[in-house]
């Protein structure tokens, strides 16, 4: 067989009922394409099989067609579904995902960072171990966009999605409070980090205002570390309900409290952030803070997307809320939503 079968981008325009040049702006990620026609765009793409040329697309714009996502623990739930969520909305858009791990470190920070640079991706996606660290301020002078995720940077060029952490802590505490408790204590994350500290405020604030005394310890984000500092917190006197502060911790606080055969919630009521797949499947089912990780991570994927279209020019910081998510563990009303 001759001749050049591969699909052209005209043939995908014709069966889409659209012009080339709205493919090609679907196909770059261009946010205000009629969503009829981005949706029949890439019915069509998938239907055709229709690949771009990305090579004469790189040598053009000099970079390749792929953005970094850098992560702060790829072992936490809440950032692996972060990652899937924002390669399926990048795909959608033709662009291609290079992750990178941290480990909460600076200097794997720096390492992956720069090599990001180097790979002239077309933006990067944070959720930052150093907030300060030079090597975002690098990229950002290099014209490489980037939206920071879950936590804020320093530099006040860069994007930021994240949820009011001092809210979601401050109604959890309030739910525990209006069922009768008093003894509330914290397992806490690293407080040196942003999510930490405005956790442990939103606690603080919530029983200070009612009169209580503020019970916490660092868990530092860890299973193991949070399984100890439930320890030391379950030999505080009185102590009759626990927050703690994300789903790496409250696996570490279950298992503590089975060690010591305490029951949830009978001898202890129980409220966690995030909302892990297994949070309806202990017994009894857990009580979360749940965060809106998908539509953080197509949200992040947007602004970035409209930083790399050179459409928006203007920093931007989306906060989304928390929802408390009722169950058995906190041994009020189980199975309801907030608001329901």
């Amino acid at each position: 067989m001759g001749g050049d079968t591969r699909v052209k981008i005209k043939e995908v325009a014709a069966r889409a009922g659209v012009s080339p040049a709205t493919v090609s702006r679907v196909l770059n990620g261009v946010s205000s394409v009629n969503p009829e026609y981005r949706e029949r765009v890439l019915k069509t793409v998938n239907e055709l099989g229709y690949r771009p040329n990305r090579l004469a697309s790189n040598l053009r714009r000099q970079n390749a067609e792929m953005i970094g996502v850098v992560i702060s623990d790829i072992e936490n739930p809440h950032f692996t579904q972060m990652v899937r969520a924002a390669e399926d909305a990048a795909y959608r858009r033709g662009y291609r995902v290079l992750l990178c791990n941290t480990d909460e470190t600076e200097e794997k920070q720096k390492a992956y960072l720069k090599v990001l640079a180097e790979e002239r991706v077309l933006g990067v996606i944070l959720s930052p171990s150093d907030p300060a660290g030079e090597e975002i301020s690098e990229l950002l002078d290099l014209g490489t966009p980037v939206v920071a995720f879950d936590r804020t940077v320093k530099d006040p060029r860069a994007d930021a999605v994240t949820v009011d952490n001092a809210a979601g802590l401050r109604r959890a505490t309030e739910h525990l409070i209006q069922a009768g408790h008093e003894r509330i204590g914290l397992v806490g994350g690293t407080p040196e980090i942003e999510t930490g500290a405005e956790r442990l405020a939103g606690y603080k604030a919530a029983m200070l205002e009612a009169g209580l005394e503020p019970v916490w310890a660092e868990g530092d984000f860890r299973i193991g570390t949070a399984a100890t500092a439930t320890e030391e917190l379950l030999d505080a006197d009185g102590l009759t309900a626990l927050i703690i502060a994300n789903n790496l911790m409250a696996a570490g606080a279950l298992k503590a409290l089975r060690a010591r055969g305490t029951r949830v919630p009978d001898d202890i009521a129980i409220v966690a952030v995030d909302d892990p797949f297994w949070a309806d499947l202990v017994e009894p089912p857990l009580t979360t803070l749940a965060q809106p990780v998908r539509l953080m991570a197509d949200t992040a994927v947007d602004l970035l997307f409209e930083r790399i279209s050179k459409r928006r020019k203007q920093r931007r910081r989306v906060v989304f809320d928390f929802e408390l998510v009722v169950r058995g563990s906190c041994g009020t009303k189980a199975q309801t939503r907030e608001g329901e």
